[in-house]
């Protein structure tokens, strides 16, 4: 199972979710709880503590539930809140040897700590790294357990297997160190890989907070089940923008294991040539049915740029640009690309062209918003445009991209009739060798 979690700003939040927290400045920790002996309100021993159970709907959970293994005998019961309190550091039971209340029963909102947390992978989001839970820290606030952070570090692995002592003391008197917790707090843990939680949680999904590229990274260096875990967690247009970053045998593996409807939402929502490289490496069964599920004229769009070479510029361009002839003014200019800008790849630049999609000029975004409304493009484009043609291979483009400084190229055929245009991320590992040189 896996979580997100971030470094707290601060702890004085838990001042607003926690009842009297102010007034206790008790903690504990989870591996100082386990194997502990519960007793009856007589002084006798009914079990063990095996695990704690939390109600995760709330910003810290409130412990709802125990797990006892009973006193000589190996039956296993699961106690309610109402069965239990929590006194000077121990669970004490309502109930005496022999007198059994009846079991507790998990509800979907419900959690049990140490199956679920202990030892599992979680993604620091502050970090954007992964982390392994050693232990869980405990806030004790009118006799209630209030699950407040995660011990990610080594010294609470120690604290489990009760070498913590041993430690602590050769770091001192060695070298005069002193081990300190590695603590996250729980408002910022996310689950995101269990299928009965994940509906409760997932509005409040802070994955998406990470950048794309950071996610990426995270989402590589997870095993495959744990990858679509997370994958599949996210919100349509995070993972699109995740996908883009991706490496492409990553690519594959996390679309193959969606349907041909999930996977042509995403698809839908990245670059058109981001994504049309992405359908490249996809086996054709694969990608016919993905084109089935698409809008029609995204589809018919895909097709045109899934028939260029990849390694050429018709393979790397986009058709999502924005072109006007030269009669339009600079206030219908910005209007439409106003209006269309979720589906454009490029919104910095804007090309003129004539009744056969002839090239005349182009004009950036800065400059439409300079001209007086009424200007007409004809009047402000720039007519040194830099163009390639649709089958000019990848070098040459990237000289071009080094040479003139652009954000993005037009793609013409033959007849220099504008097909497309080339993003400069596109070619970034090619131009980042020629400025390496």
């Amino acid at each position: 199972m896996l979580y997100a979690v971030q470094i707290p700003e601060t702890s004085d939040i838990m001042a607003n979710t926690i009842p009297d927290y102010q007034n206790s400045q008790l903690f504990i920790f989870f591996s100082e709880l386990l194997e502990e002996k519960i007793f009856d309100p007589d002084g006798n021993s009914v079990g063990k503590l095996l695990d704690l159970i939390v109600n995760i709907e709330g910003t810290y959970p409130h412990v709802t539930g125990v797990l006892l293994r009973l006193k000589n005998s190996r039956r296993i019961i699961l106690l309610s809140s109402r069965d239990f309190s929590f006194t000077d550091g121990h669970f004490v039971a309502r109930f005496t040897r022999g007198d059994f209340p009846a079991e507790k029963e998990l509800v979907p909102s419900e959690l049990m700590l140490k199956e679920a947390l202990l030892d599992k992978q979680v993604v620091d989001i502050d970090g954007a790294k992964i982390r392994r839970v050693n232990d869980l820290q405990f806030l004790i606030a009118n006799n209630d357990l209030y699950l407040v952070h995660v011990d990610v570090g080594f010294h609470g692995l120690l604290r489990r297997v009760g070498l913590k002592p041993l430690f602590g003391f050769i770091l001192r008197a060695l070298f005069d160190y002193e081990m300190s917790d590695q603590l996250v707090s729980w408002k910022f843990v996310q689950m995101i890989s269990s299928p009965d939680l994940l509906r409760l949680t997932i509005a409040q999904n802070r994955l998406a907070q990470l950048h794309p590229a950071d996610l990426a990274d995270i989402i590589e260096d997870l095993d495959i089940h744990q990858r679509t875990a997370v994958f599949n967690a996210l919100d349509v247009e995070t993972a699109a923008e995740t996908l883009e970053e991706t490496d492409p045998k990553v690519q594959v593996s996390l679309i193959e294991g969606l349907s041909p409807e999930d996977a042509s939402e995403i698809i839908e929502e990245m670059s058109l040539s981001e994504a049309a490289d992405l359908l490249g490496d996809l086996s054709p069964e694969k990608v016919e049915g993905i084109l089935n599920e698409m809008e029609k004229d995204a589809a018919d769009d895909m097709k045109e740029l899934l028939a260029h070479p990849e390694e050429m510029a018709g393979g790397l361009m986009t058709t999502a640009y924005s072109s006007f002839p030269p009669t339009c003014t600079a206030q219908e200019a910005l209007k439409t690309i106003r209006d269309d800008a979720d589906d454009l790849d490029l919104i910095y630049y804007s090309y003129v062209v004539d009744d056969q999609e002839h090239v005349l000029g182009v004009v950036s975004l800065r400059e439409l918003l300079a001209a007086k409304p009424e200007a007409l493009l004809a009047g402000i484009m720039d007519t040194r445009v830099v163009f390639v043609n649709i089958e000019e291979k990848k070098g040459r483009i990237a000289d071009d991209f080094f040479k003139y400084g652009l954000l993005a190229i037009p793609v013409v055929d033959d007849d220099e009739c504008l097909k497309g245009i080339i993003l400069f991320k596109n070619l970034l590992e090619v131009i980042a060798a020629k400025l390496g040189r």
